[in-house]
């Protein structure tokens, strides 16, 4: 059974969150539909990176995957919280399936939608502000159920590594570490 990926491109998103994960899921062999918000395919970084995307987020609001993956950067993180078929899409998904964020987005995506409430997750210090129900942890990368959430761009390949072997199983990863000389 082949795995899907879909991951949400706003204006301001952090490029290597975003592109990182996409490149080390497409290299274990997970189909990963890039979906843009804002009405245009071309989406540009917070660092002026411009990322052609797959599909618009109104064309593609009834896909399923088996990880909804949410980067972050600012305000690219806002802009998918403003995006209400981005939090339609994640709280269907999260009912029996993959969610990721990282950085900004946990406390700024996820959180809102009651997605972390009793569960352990991690953002970028400082965004716990963003949402201070919400206990943050300091870890790199937290797995708790069918969350997965990283702390920041520094833990990009960690988190791509952890959501290949949850999709895909350990030989899987360990192929993508041994192809990218992670570690070695």
């Amino acid at each position: 059974m082949n795995k899907r990926a879909i991951v949400f491109f706003a204006q301001g998103f952090e490029e290597v969150e975003a592109l990182t994960v996409c490149d080390c899921l497409i290299r274990a062999g997970v189909s990963v539909l890039k979906l843009a918000v804002g009405g245009s395919l071309e989406v540009t970084s917070s660092h002026n990176v411009t990322v052609v995307c797959d599909r618009l987020i109104e064309d593609a609001k009834d896909e399923e995957a088996d990880l909804v993956y949410v980067p972050g950067g600012m305000p690219g993180s806002t802009n998918l919280s403003q995006e209400w078929l981005v939090n339609e899409m994640i709280i269907r998904h999260a009912q029996d399936r993959l969610v990721s964020a990282i950085c900004a987005a946990p406390a700024v995506v996820l959180a809102p939608l009651g997605l972390l409430k009793g569960k352990k997750a991690t953002c970028f210090p400082g965004c716990e502000s963003y949402y201070p129900a919400q206990e943050f942890c300091t870890e790199g990368v937290v797995e708790d159920g069918n969350i997965i959430t990283a702390k920041s761009v520094a833990y990009a390949w960690p988190l791509a590594l952890t959501l290949t072997e949850r999709l895909l199983g350990s030989k899987a990863r360990d192929r993508v570490e041994s192809a990218i000389y992670w570690n070695l």
